[in-house]
C-alpha cells in the first residue's frame, strides 16, 4: 500500500488518539487510523503517514532492447535490477511541501564513472497549466474567447498555429484567483488532460470540443479525422505541377490563405493560362487571399458551405465556355470539379480520374488529426529548498545546463528567463503521474539530475543522500518497475 522509504520524521505530526496531521500540503489534514487526507495521496497507517501509491523506478532494456518486466513483490532483494540501469522518478515519491525539509529521495548513483545525485520529489503546482494544441481547420471559437467546463472558464483560446487551434487552459488566476468551484473544475480538468483522459469543453461564441491527449478531437460531436496538409496557397504550390493539363483553374479554399492557380507564381511559372476567375476576399500577392469568407465549420474551415460561392466574378474577356475548373478544401475532404457553360456559368460535372487522384493524394499527405497536451508549470518557488539551500544557484545551475530537469523521466523544455518554468508532452510521463491536492493545486513528478561535486557546490544536502541500491531495497514491495519510454533521452547521458 505505501512507500515505506517515505516513512520518516520528513512527514507528519502525531497528535492524540492516533490521529497525524499530514504536513504535505497547507490543507494540513488531520488523519485518522486507517484514513486518507483529502488528496487521497497520503493515509493513516498504524500511527505513520503513508504514501498510498507505490513509488516508480523507470529501467531501461536491456540487451537486445527486451522490455523490462514490471514487478513489485515483498520478496525482492533489489538484485533484479541493475542499479546502472534503474531512474527513481518523483511518481510516487512524496512531497516535503513547503520544503523546509529536504526532497523525499535524494538518490546517489554512478554513471560512466561519474558520481551523480538525482533530487526527486513530486511538486506541488499552483502555477501551472496546460497548452493543447487540436490538429484542425475547424473554427473552435474567438482569439481570447472563454473555455469552460460545467459553466467554469478554465482558460481560452489562443492564437491558431498552421493547421491548429490552440487552446491555454488552467493557470494560477483560474485556479485560485476565482472562486471555490471555477478552482475546483479547473484542477480536475487539469488532471483529466494531463492523465489523457478525455474532456468537454466549450468555447463561448464557438463550439463544442472534446479533448484526449493522444485521441482525435470530437468537434459538435463529429470527429477530426485530417490535418490540412497546407494552407491554400501551400497546396496550390505543392500540387500545381499534378494539376497542370487536367484543369485549368483550382481554387482551395482556406480561411487564412485561399490559393488561386492560375494567378499564383506556381501557375504563372507553369505558364497557365489567366482564367479571369476573382474570389472574394482581399488579395495579398498574386493568387493569395485573406479574409475570403467568415470562420466557420465549412470548407477550409471558413462558414462556406457552397464554394461557388466564393466567386466574386468571372471576367468574360478572359474566361472561356469549357473551362475546367477545380475547388478543393485544404485537407481534400471537400471537393467540386465544374465546366463553364456558354454562359460562363459553373456547372458541376463528373470529376476525371486524373483530377481525383490529386484531390485524393491531398488526403494521403495530410496528417491525422490529434489532440496533443504540454503540461506547463512554474518550479522556481520553495521547491528548490527541498534541493538546495542556497535555492538561487540551482535556478542558474539549471539555466546553465549543468543540471537536468525531468517529469517522471521525460525531458522537459526549459523556458529562457527567470525561474524554473518547464514544459513537459504528458504522453511521454508515466501513467497515473499527476495527482491534486484540494489549495487547490497540480501535483506532479520532478527530478533533477546532476554531479554529485556540483551538488555538493550548490549547497546540496549531502548528508541526504542515500545509494539507489538503499531506496531500491528500502522500497521493498513498494516499489513499482516499468520499462524506460523509448522516445526519452536517458537523464544520465553526456
Amino acid at each position: 500500500m505505501t512507500s515505506r522509504a517515505a516513512r520518516s520524521d520528513k512527514f507528519g505530526v502525531a497528535e492524540g488518539d492516533g490521529i497525524i496531521r499530514c504536513d504535505a500540503c497547507p490543507v494540513l489534514c488531520r488523519i485518522r487510523p486507517g484514513r486518507a487526507g483529502a488528496c487521497s495521496r497520503y493515509a493513516n497507517q498504524d500511527g505513520v503517514l503513508v504514501r498510498t501509491d507505490p513509488a516508480l523506478t523507470l529501467a531501461r532494456a536491456i540487451e537486445g532492447n527486451r522490455p523490462v518486466v514490471a514487478f513489485a513483490g515483498a520478496d525482492w532483494d533489489g538484485e533484479m535490477l541493475d542499479p546502472s540501469r534503474a531512474f527513481v522518478t518523483g511518481v510516487g515519491a512524496g512531497t516535503t511541501y513547503p520544503d523546509y525539509k529536504p526532497a523525499p529521495f535524494i538518490v546517489g548513483s554512478t554513471h560512466e564513472g561519474v558520481d551523480t545525485v538525482t533530487v526527486v520529489t513530486e511538486g506541488m503546482f499552483s502555477y501551472c497549466g496546460v497548452k493543447v494544441k487540436i490538429d484542425t481547420d475547424r473554427h473552435l471559437g474567438p482569439e481570447a474567447a472563454p473555455v469552460r467546463v460545467n459553466g467554469e472558464q478554465v482558460g481560452h483560446v489562443t492564437t491558431a498555429e498552421y493547421g491548429s487551434q490552440m487552446l491555454s487552459i488552467g493557470g494560477v488566476r483560474h485556479l485560485t484567483g476565482g472562486s471555490k468551484k471555477e478552482g475546483v473544475v479547473t484542477c480536475d480538468t487539469l488532471l483529466k488532460l494531463c492523465g489523457a483522459e478525455p474532456v468537454e469543453m466549450s468555447i463561448d461564441g464557438g463550439h463544442g470540443v472534446v479533448v484526449q491527449a493522444g485521441a482525435a478531437p470530437i468537434v459538435d460531436g463529429v470527429p477530426e479525422r485530417r490535418m490540412r496538409v497546407g494552407c491554400g496557397s501551400a497546396t496550390v504550390g505543392i500540387f500545381a505541377q499534378q494539376w497542370l493539363g487536367h484543369v485549368d483553374e483550382v481554387i482551395v479554399v482556406d480561411d487564412h490563405i485561399t490559393g488561386v492557380l492560375s494567378e499564383h507564381q506556381a501557375g504563372k511559372v507553369l505558364n497557365m493560362r489567366p482564367a479571369g476567375i476573382r474570389v472574394r476576399g482581399r488579395r495579398s500577392t498574386p493568387g493569395r487571399y485573406f479574409q475570403v469568407a467568415q470562420p466557420g465549420m465549412g470548407w477550409g474551415g471558413t462558414d462556406i458551405t457552397d464554394p461557388l460561392a466564393i466567386i466574386e466574378r468571372i471576367d468574360p474577356k478572359t474566361a472561356w465556355p469549357g473551362l475546367r475548373l477545380l475547388l478543393t478544401s485544404t485537407t481534400g475532404e471537400d471537393a467540386l470539379y465544374c465546366v463553364l457553360d456558354d454562359t460562363l456559368t459553373p456547372v458541376a460535372a463528373e470529376m476525371p480520374a486524373p483530377v481525383r487522384v490529386v484531390v485524393d493524394r491531398i488526403g494521403e499527405n495530410c496528417e491525422p488529426s490529434l489532440c496533443s497536451v504540454v503540461f506547463v508549470a512554474g518550479a522556481g518557488g520553495s521547491l528548490r529548498a527541498g534541493v538546495t539551500g542556497n535555492p538561487v544557484l540551482l535556478t542558474q545551475s539549471v539555466a546553465r545546463g549543468e543540471t537536468r530537469v525531468t517529469m517522471g523521466g521525460a525531458p522537459v523544455y526549459l523556458w529562457p528567463g527567470g525561474g524554473i518554468t518547464v514544459m513537459s508532452d504528458v504522453l511521454r510521463m508515466p501513467k497515473l503521474s499527476f495527482g491534486h491536492v484540494p489549495t487547490p493545486a497540480i501535483v506532479a513528478p520532478i527530478e533533477f539530475t546532476l554531479p554529485r561535486v556540483l551538488y555538493e557546490q550548490l549547497g546540496g544536502h549531502m548528508e541526504e543522500i542515500v545509494p539507489v541500491e538503499e531506496v531500491m531495497r528500502g522500497l521493498g514491495a513498494d516499489l513499482r518497475v516499468e520499462t524506460w519510454h523509448p522516445e526519452n533521452p536517458w537523464p544520465f547521458g553526456r
